[in-house]
C-alpha cells in the first residue's frame, strides 16, 4: 500500500497534507505534491524522502484536471498508477450566518466540496481499471455536528462525508477502501486563512487551533487507519471528540450545547459578532 506506492496529495503545501506527506514518504510511498504555491510545494518535497512529483493547480481550475490526471496517471504508470488519492485541500470560515454573503457559500463549496469530487471523478475510473486503491477525505468535526461561525464550512464537508460514504459503497467490491477523517482542531492556518462574512481572509487564528493536535500527530493517525483498514476517522480529542459522537448518540444533547455556546458569547470570543 505505501512501499512504492503512488499518493496524490492535494492541499499538500502545509498543515496536514505536508505532515502527511511526510509520513507518507516515510513509509516508502512516491509522492504526488499539489497545491496553489509552487515554492511551498518544493519546500515540502526537499522534506520527503524518495520520489515525487509536483503538479501545482488551482482546486477550481476544472478544465485543467483532464490534462493533470494524465500526468499524474503518466508519472505513476511505471509503479502501477496513482495507488492513493488525499482529497485534502480546501478553506474554512468564521461568521454567523445571518452575517455572511452568499460568496462565501459559493467559494467554499466550490473549493471544499465541488473540487475534491471533480477530481476524484476523473482518477477514479482509472483507480477501479488498474485494480483499486485508497481514496481519503479530510472531512472536519464540523461537517458532523453543524459548528456554528461555519455553516458554510460545515455544509461543505459534510458533503464531503457524504460523496465519499456512497463512492466507498459502490467501489468496495472492486478493490477501492475510503477513509473519510474529521479533524477537530490541528494546529494549522485553517483559522487565520479561513474566510469572514464578506468572503474576506479573517488574517488572525484561534487559540483552540493555536494549542491544537500537532499536525504531524495527525498525519500518523491517518497512516495508522489506513494501516488496519479504518473506513472513518475521528481526529479529535476532548469536547470535540465528544461532539461528535453525541450527534449520533444523542443530537438533541449537541443541539443546546451547540446553540448555548453562541448564546455565551462565542461568537465575540472568535471575533465575528456584528
Amino acid at each position: 500500500m505505501f512501499q512504492n506506492g503512488t499518493w496524490w496529495i492535494t492541499g499538500a503545501s502545509s498543515g496536514i497534507g505536508a505532515a502527511l506527506a511526510e509520513a507518507l514518504a516515510q513509509q516508502g510511498a512516491r509522492l504526488i505534491l499539489s497545491g496553489r504555491n509552487l515554492d511551498a510545494l518544493r519546500d515540502v518535497a526537499q522534506r520527503c524522502a524518495g520520489e515525487h512529483l509536483m503538479l501545482p493547480f488551482e482546486a477550481t481550475d476544472y478544465p485543467r484536471l483532464p490534462e493533470l490526471v494524465e500526468q499524474a496517471s503518466a508519472w505513476a504508470a511505471p509503479h502501477g498508477g496513482v495507488y492513493g488519492l488525499v482529497n485534502n485541500a480546501g478553506i474554512s470560515q468564521r461568521s454567523l450566518a445571518v452575517d455572511t454573503a452568499f460568496e462565501v457559500y459559493q467559494r467554499i463549496i466550490d473549493i471544499d466540496l465541488l473540487a475534491p469530487i471533480a477530481l476524484t471523478q476523473q482518477l477514479l475510473p482509472l483507480m477501479v481499471k488498474a485494480g483499486g486503491g485508497r481514496i481519503v477525505a479530510i472531512s472536519s468535526v464540523a461537517g458532523i455536528i453543524g459548528a456554528p461561525l461555519r455553516s458554510a464550512y460545515s455544509a461543505a464537508k459534510a458533503g464531503l462525508i457524504a460523496y465519499h460514504d456512497s463512492v466507498r459503497a459502490e467501489t468496495a467490491h472492486q478493490g477501492i477502501g475510503v477513509l473519510v477523517v474529521a479533524p477537530g482542531s490541528v494546529r494549522t492556518n485553517v483559522s487565520k486563512n479561513a474566510l469572514d462574512g464578506n468572503a474576506q481572509v479573517r488574517g488572525f487564528s484561534d487559540s483552540t487551533i493555536d494549542n491544537g493536535m500537532p499536525p504531524e500527530t495527525a498525519a500518523q493517525r491517518i497512516i495508522d487507519a489506513l494501516t488496519s483498514g479504518a473506513r472513518e476517522l475521528i481526529l479529535a480529542e476532548g469536547p470535540e471528540a465528544m461532539s461528535a459522537q453525541l450527534r449520533r448518540s444523542n443530537p438533541d444533547q449537541l443541539f443546546d450545547l451547540m446553540a448555548a455556546l453562541v448564546a455565551n458569547g462565542y461568537a465575540k470570543q472568535l471575533g465575528a459578532e456584528t
